[in-house]
C-alpha cells in the first residue's frame, strides 16, 4: 500500500493507478510520492523499464522533460497509462522567458508542451524563469501564457552551458514570490538548486531553504551533490555524493508531496541506476520525519 496520493497522481490507495491498471507491492510503503524524469526523447529501452518499475510499485509518475518537436512521441507516452507531470523545455532549447525577444519562440515551444500536458493528462507543469534578462519578464510571459497548472521552479545563480557561464533567474526566494504574485503560478522546489543558490549568494542554505519552503511548493526535485558548496548543480545520483539525504528529504513539509529524482545516468540500456537510487531513498526513511521545518531551529 503506497502512500495516499496527491489528486490527479496515481492512485488513492489499494495499489492501482487510477485508470484501471493493478501494481504489484513490490516495494515498501512510503511517505513520499517518487517521480521519476525522463526526456520526450526517451523512447528506448528507459521507456519499457519504466513502465516495468512502475508496475512493480518502484515509483508514483513521470516527469518528462519536453523536448521541442517530439510531439510525434506523445502516443508512446500516452500508452503507458503512467500519471505524469511535464516540465517545459528551458534555454538549452531556446525556451527563455526572462528575454522579451524570445516571446514568440516561447510561444511556439509552449504550444508543443501543451499537448504534451492536455494528452498526457498531466497535473503540472515546470517552467524555469530563463536566463539573463529579467524577472519582471519571466512572470509577464508567464502569465501571457495563462496556464493553470504552471509551476515555477528555482534555479542556481549560474549555470554553464558550451563552455560559458551564464546568469539565472529565479535563484532567490524574491525572484520566485515575483513570479507566483504575479502569475498565480505554484513553486517547484529544486533542493540542490536552492543549496547552490546559497553557496552563491553567501547566504545560510538552511536559512534559504527555510525561506522557500515557506513559499509553500507544490513539488520538489531532489539529486545528491558532490560537493556541498559547489556553486553549479551538477546532478549527482543519490547516495554518490555528499548531501545528508535523510537530512533534507525529511524536511518536506507534506506527507504525500510529489518528489521527482532529478539525476543524471550512464546507463542507457536500463534504468539500473534509478532502482540503486531508490534503494539509497528508501534508506532516508529511517530517520524520524520533521513535518514543520519552517517552525523549527534546524530544516
Amino acid at each position: 500500500m503506497h502512500a495516499s496520493r496527491v489528486p490527479g497522481i496515481g492512485d488513492t490507495g489499494g495499489g492501482t493507478t487510477g485508470k484501471g491498471d493493478t501494481r504489484v507491492a513490490e516495494y515498501p510503503d512510503r511517505v513520499l510520492q517518487i517521480g521519476l524524469k525522463l526526456w520526450s526523447v526517451n523512447t528506448g529501452a528507459w521507456r519499457r523499464d519504466a513502465l516495468r518499475l512502475y508496475e512493480q510499485g518502484a515509483y508514483d509518475y513521470l516527469e518528462i522533460y519536453v523536448v521541442p518537436g517530439t510531439v510525434e512521441t506523445v502516443p508512446l507516452w500516452r500508452a503507458l497509462r503512467i500519471p505524469v507531470v511535464i516540465h517545459a523545455a528551458h534555454f538549452k532549447h531556446g525556451f527563455n522567458l526572462a528575454v522579451a525577444e524570445c516571446a514568440t519562440l516561447n510561444r511556439r515551444i509552449y504550444e508543443e508542451t501543451l499537448r504534451f500536458a492536455d494528452e498526457l493528462e498531466a497535473r503540472h507543469i515546470i517552467f524555469h524563469g530563463g536566463t539573463f534578462g529579467h524577472i519582471e519578464e519571466t512572470a509577464r510571459q508567464l502569465a501571457a501564457l495563462g496556464e493553470s497548472r504552471a509551476l515555477i521552479e528555482n534555479k542556481p545563480a549560474i549555470t554553464r552551458h558550451e563552455g560559458n557561464i551564464l546568469e539565472c533567474r529565479g535563484s532567490t526566494v524574491e525572484e520566485i514570490r515575483t513570479v507566483m504574485e504575479a502569475t498565480g503560478c505554484g513553486f517547484c522546489l529544486d533542493i540542490p538548486h536552492a543549496l547552490c543558490a546559497a553557496n552563491y549568494h553567501r547566504e545560510s542554505q538552511e536559512g534559504m531553504l527555510r525561506d522557500f519552503l515557506a513559499l509553500r511548493p507544490t513539488m520538489y526535485h531532489m539529486a545528491d551533490m558532490m560537493d556541498a558548496s559547489q556553486l553549479i548543480d551538477d546532478h549527482t545520483p543519490l547516495g554518490k555524493g555528499t548531501l545528508d539525504l535523510a537530512h533534507y528529504v525529511s524536511s518536506i513539509p507534506s506527507e504525500g508531496a510529489l518528489v521527482t529524482i532529478e539525476t543524471g545516468r550512464r546507463r542507457q540500456d536500463s534504468l539500473v541506476e534509478f532502482e540503486a537510487e531508490l534503494a539509497t531513498w528508501a534508506q532516508c526513511h529511517t530517520c524520524p520525519r520533521n513535518l514543520r521545518p519552517m517552525d523549527s531551529g534546524r530544516l
